[in-house]
């Protein structure tokens, strides 16, 4: 695993940025590939992110793309999703695991990252709770639960 962070005091107060990268590899050009491995089990064949809730993968990668690049790293915009399906039709577990291993070509654009970042640093020193957001899967949760309680 490598270990990738960034402190910013000027501006943002102060705050550590940092993820642990399962994976760099290495091109021609000399650019760094991030490198995500991912395992599950199911049904069908994943060759690709396209399920809404594969997004916050997509958005890490991005993430550790934005910080390789703060810290002065040539980085390459495709990254790589090692996607491991583990496969649920064996007769027998036999204390072994099988999966389907497909490699996942990823193009981030790591544009959004530093304002989040400063929008949520900004949000989390105000007195004001934010609005909840009725698509918002999270802020749903915590309405639900807040009226069980």
């Amino acid at each position: 695993m490598k270990w990738c962070s960034m402190f910013k005091e000027d501006g943002w107060g102060r705050l550590l940025i940092f993820g642990l990268i399962d994976d760099l590899w290495q091109n021609l050009k000399e650019e760094f590939i991030v490198v995500d491995y991912k395992a599950t089990s199911k049904a069908e064949d994943i060759t690709e992110l396209n399920k809404e809730w594969q997004d916050g993968y997509k958005r890490q990668m991005e993430v550790y793309q934005w910080l390789l690049r703060q810290n002065g790293y040539k980085v390459s915009d495709t990254g790589y999703f090692v996607y491991c399906n583990g496969k649920a039709d064996r007769e027998a577990f036999d204390s072994k695991l099988d999966f389907d291993v497909t490699l996942i070509p990823y193009t981030g654009k790591d544009s959004w990252v530093e304002e989040t970042i400063l929008e949520a640093h900004k949000c989390l020193n105000s007195d004001q709770i934010p609005e909840a957001e009725p698509e918002c899967d999270y802020c749903n949760y915590i309405t639900a639960i807040g009226s069980k309680l």
